[in-house]
């Protein structure tokens, strides 16, 4: 009977390594960084790392846990208040893994132990990353790394020798060190304390321009970032980068402008500001709406014209392999692409003397499908379920708070520590779906891809 069990048991062991081996890419990924969540959950509602020694009840240390590792930064308990220092660093870690990515993480632990990275974590760290070749994809992964902790270490100094003239020297470059990782995941999580975000900084221009510069370089995404970063001996930027670049240019120039003229002879915001003041907090706004979620203006107080702009922006997101969320700038792009080729009667798609494959087109506008399909749902269910509170009823909030969790930037109008329980786990929800992307989480729920190995006639349908 002995042997027969151990050998029962060592049939069941291998019949489970089976099943997890048999998992895909993508249901690999999202139940990494679903166990991280859990994981950062529990350790959250720990009294320890609440400053009254209160615990924290679980649905809301699941919605901070979920919003600091899909690097959003909604919160419904105020960060710089609630938390104490061993709390704050917890989420701290959660941003990190986030914005780099569990398998970034798992692999520079392999390189740090000298273990060796097999061909599964290879193919993981490929889908991760977005990358087309699997080949380089480890030195790829030690050049993120590198270059993240860079420009973070860079971005805690030049904040906290700033903060030195608000604060003691200690707490100045802890405030440096917390809010360089997460602006540069595009986190949005701040210790300011009351839900202030950056407004006190308004007026600083160094503190408002390098967290502008920081977000804009974790949204670009790692393979731009690399590649910028060798242009100057390789001369050569992919046609991604190309359209990353450009389009990113595009939405914060114009987000610049409409955030200006919009908001221009609002009391509440830009009309106490200098011209210098209303133009770079304007820019700051355009930056941090796509991705990050730190603001200098009260978003509650925003026109409904300039929160509908922020909703679009915040629905585009930030860029493929980057710390950011939303349908990304590239789907973005090659659907205005696609639809300027059907208008001018073009057969193929083209950017920069290129021709973007049908694929390519029919991805961005299944991806884009299912996300207003999303978001049209929840917030549907949303105006249902938070009926019952004041804020809730505003239709325009509740669309600004989806958009934001699915986009993964963190900004609100001041609703989210008012929401249902069945609110919080909506909106987590978007936020996870948001970081690893609809198609991603579609993929991933789906049982097998199969290949079909016939096709049907061909016949046409009228549209438009």
């Amino acid at each position: 009977m002995g042997v027969s069990n151990i050998i029962r048991s060592t049939s069941n062991k291998k019949k489970k390594l089976a099943d997890i081996s048999a998992l895909s890419p993508a249901q690999v990924l999202a139940g990494g960084f679903a166990l991280i969540i859990l994981v950062g959950a529990l350790f959250l509602t720990l009294p320890q790392v609440s400053q009254t020694g209160e615990s924290l009840p679980f649905i809301d240390a699941l919605f901070t846990a979920t919003s600091a590792t899909c690097v959003t930064g909604l919160v419904v308990v105020d960060t710089g208040t609630y938390f104490n220092l061993f709390g704050q660093l917890i989420i701290l870690t959660l941003i990190q893994i986030g914005g780099l990515g569990f398998m970034s993480m798992s692999i520079l632990i392999a390189i740090v132990m000298g273990q060796k990275i097999g061909l599964r974590s290879r193919i993981l760290a490929q889908e991760a990353f977005n990358q087309l070749n699997l080949a380089g994809i480890i030195n790829l992964t030690r050049k993120i790394i590198f270059m993240t902790l860079i420009i973070e270490l860079i971005g805690a100094v030049i904040l906290g020798l700033r903060w030195t003239a608000y604060y003691p020297a200690g707490q100045a470059f802890y405030y440096g060190f917390f809010h360089s990782i997460s602006a540069f995941c595009n986190a949005g999580f701040d210790l300011m304390g009351d839900f202030r975000s950056l407004t006190p900084f308004q007026k600083d221009p160094i503190i408002v321009l390098t967290v502008a510069c920081l977000i804009i370089l974790g949204g670009l995404g790692f393979t731009v970032i690399n590649e910028l970063y060798n242009y100057p001996k390789q001369k050569y930027l992919s046609l991604h980068s190309r359209m990353v670049l450009k389009v990113t240019a595009f939405l914060i120039v114009v987000g610049t402008i409409l955030v200006f003229v919009l908001e221009y002879f609002n009391s509440n915001t830009l009309l106490p500001l200098s011209f210098s003041g209303k133009l770079m907090n304007s820019f700051f706004q355009s930056v941090t709406t796509r991705t990050a979620g730190y603001n200098t203006l009260l978003i509650g107080e925003l026109t409904d014209a300039s929160l509908f702009i922020m909703i679009i922006l915040m629905f585009i997101g930030a860029s493929p392999a980057s710390t950011g969320g939303g349908i990304k700038t590239t789907t973005f792009g090659a659907m205005l692409l696609a639809v300027r080729s059907t208008i001018n009667g073009e057969d193929d798609v083209g950017f920069i003397s290129k021709r973007i494959s049908r694929e390519i087109v029919r991805r961005a506008f299944a991806i884009t499908g299912l996300a207003i399909l999303l978001v049209c749902t929840v917030t549907t269910i949303l105006s249902v379920t938070e009926s019952g509170h004041v804020l809730g009823r505003d239709f325009v909030r509740i669309l600004f708070e989806v958009v934001s969790a699915f986009g993964t930037v963190g900004l609100s109008t001041g609703i989210t520590p008012d929401l249902t329980p069945t609110g919080k786990i909506l909106i987590s929800m978007m936020m996870f779906i948001g970081r690893l992307g609809p198609l991603t989480i579609a993929i991933a729920l789906a049982y097998r891809r199969k290949k079909s190995l016939f096709r049907y006639p061909e016949d046409r349908i009228m549209v438009g």
